[in-house]
């Protein structure tokens, strides 16, 4: 890919309490794109300094507002920043940045793209079955088939975000983005994507996975 499309591309990265990860993400997201934005979300760790040091642009929340907010704040960012194509990925090692290209590749023929994980015997239980239920939910309320609803390896354009802008602070905007592309009738792909497990499973609880279908009814019902 030329030069001068990558510089309008940028990967965003949210991140809290990673400063174990971070700098391995950074560095080889760093060989496939060269805007690396990390939101650092009121961590109490080294992450942003990490961060800096490992070459990324960083910006702070000074308190954990959550990842929704972390997000919203590097797109708005890197917008303003004159970015076509933005490519968000998370921080703690799971996803393999040396997919970003397919991502940015993938949006030639669409307007977002979503990673889906594939099922191994390393996928905690709770996160397999959660990803179903809400798959079918996704299905039956908004019409989208989409494999991995709770990834948050995707991409998008400049464009799409406009239409696509969430108000949840938590793991449920990953969610409400998918009933925003419902709603904006946007193009979407899904690419597959390798997913390491290297620590303890964090993210979506069953209880966040029940907060999530009932904001997907509300988000069904109020637009």
């Amino acid at each position: 890919m030329k030069l001068k499309k990558l510089n309008k591309v940028w990967v965003v990265i949210p991140a809290h309490n990673e400063e174990k990860h971070i700098e391995k993400v950074i560095k080889k997201a760093k060989k496939f794109a060269k805007n690396i934005l990390v939101v650092d979300d009121g961590s109490q760790d080294k992450t942003p300094f990490v961060a800096e040091k490992s070459g990324a642009f960083v910006l702070k929340h000074i308190v954990n507002l959550g990842k929704g907010a972390a997000l919203k704040t590097g797109c708005e960012y890197a917008i303003k920043n004159k970015a076509e194509k933005i490519v968000v990925l998370d921080a703690d090692g799971q996803h393999d940045p040396k997919e970003i290209l397919e991502f940015v590749k993938a949006l030639d023929n669409a307007d977002i793209v979503f990673g889906y994980r594939r099922l191994n015997k390393n996928m905690p239980f709770v996160l397999r079955y959660g990803n179903w239920f809400i798959f079918f939910m996704a299905k039956l309320l908004f019409g989208l088939k989409i494999a991995d609803t709770q990834c948050g390896y995707r991409s998008f354009t400049a464009d799409a975000y406009n239409k696509i802008k969430w108000n949840a602070v938590d793991y449920s905007m990953e969610s409400e983005m998918i009933a925003n592309v419902g709603k904006a009738n946007l193009r979407y792909s899904q690419i597959p994507i390798e997913t390491i497990y290297s620590d303890k499973y964090k993210g979506t609880t069953v209880i966040d996975g029940f907060k999530i279908v009932l904001n997907m009814v509300w988000w069904k019902i109020t637009r």
